[in-house]
């Protein structure tokens, strides 16, 4: 009974360990190895220079950008807009200037990523000596001439018009031959007599350039480096009037609008954009200037300072 007792003892012990070795075995079996190199299951966004994709997944990209004075406070914060939809691009030191002293300094070898100029004309400057890459070229905004004085002043609510101006009986602001403002406002003073082109051209066939204001009004003209320096001699009382953009209203403040020079007295207010023909950041210099004439809370900005979205 005992051996029995023992051999069943025996039988069960050897029994059990089988079974362990098998389920140890089984268990081995399903255990996975780690996975290697596995692609994940989401697709991941592209990490370009145009600043798409999840943030900090691109290169970072500094744009320099040279746009016309006018341009000044809706740039601003079109730009802090754009860096806060795509944190990889940033902004360096934008130069805002008359737009034919940023074709100079293009010219005079500074460096740029993106030119926005103020007039077609010196856009057309810009491609003819190569400063821009031309098929990147593109008409942006449209602005509207005004007459502006000094806010509240004693010509406040006056309509002022081209012929009063012509006549002498008010001091004047415009800008230079480099400030296409200051074109706009000569090729409109022409169609009254009050600036003479050596071809005799008038209007929107004027230049705004090389000629000479009338005798009248020769002695009564202050010239301006940058529009935001025409609007200010208005706003101070420097002089009595000031050609101006209606953006110059919104950007400026300190002036009330006169009047609005007829439209067909001088060409079409246009900014043209392209991308400059030495950027090394060309792709991304490309993404903004589409950006900036497409995204909706961008378009509200322009709006916001007085400038109209042209249609391409």
């Amino acid at each position: 009974m005992r051996n029995m007792t023992r051999r069943l003892f025996a039988i069960f012990t050897a029994t059990m360990m089988v079974t362990a070795l098998g389920l140890a075995g089984c268990a081995g079996e399903a255990a996975p190895e780690p996975a290697k190199d596995v692609e994940p299951t989401q697709e991941q966004p592209n990490a370009t220079a145009t600043g798409e994709g999840e943030q900090g997944s691109a290169e970072p990209v500094k744009l320099q950008i040279f746009a016309a004075n006018s341009l000044t406070k809706a740039m601003a914060e079109a730009q802090e807009l754009y860096t806060s939809q795509h944190p990889n691009v940033t902004f360096a030191d934008t130069q805002y200037e008359g737009s034919g002293t940023l074709v100079e300094m293009i010219g005079a070898g500074q460096y740029a990523d993106v030119l926005i100029t103020a007039s077609k004309g010196t856009m057309d400057t810009a491609v003819e000596e190569g400063y821009v890459q031309e098929d990147t070229s593109q008409t942006m905004f449209n602005n509207d001439l005004v007459i502006v004085t000094k806010k509240g002043g004693e010509l406040a609510g006056k309509d002022i018009t081209l012929a009063d101006i012509a006549a002498g009986a008010y001091t004047l602001a415009v800008g230079d031959e480099n400030v296409p403002a200051g074109n706009y406002a000569c090729q409109a003073l022409s169609t009254v007599g009050a600036y003479r082109e050596p071809d005799s051209a008038t209007g929107a066939e004027a230049t705004g350039k090389g000629g000479s204001f009338s005798d009248a009004l020769r002695d009564k003209v202050t010239l301006g480096g940058k529009v935001g320096d025409v609007c200010k001699y208005a706003e101070s009382g420097e002089v009595d009037i000031a050609m101006v953009y209606t953006s110059d209203v919104y950007r400026m403040g300190g002036v009330d609008i006169c009047s609005v020079v007829p439209g067909d007295t001088h060409k079409p207010i246009t900014y043209p954009g392209a991308v400059c023909a030495g950027s090394k950041n060309a792709e991304a210099a490309q993404a903004f200037l589409t950006w900036c004439m497409t995204d909706e809370e961008c378009a509200q900005i322009w709006e916001q300072w007085g400038f109209e979205l042209a249609e391409n």
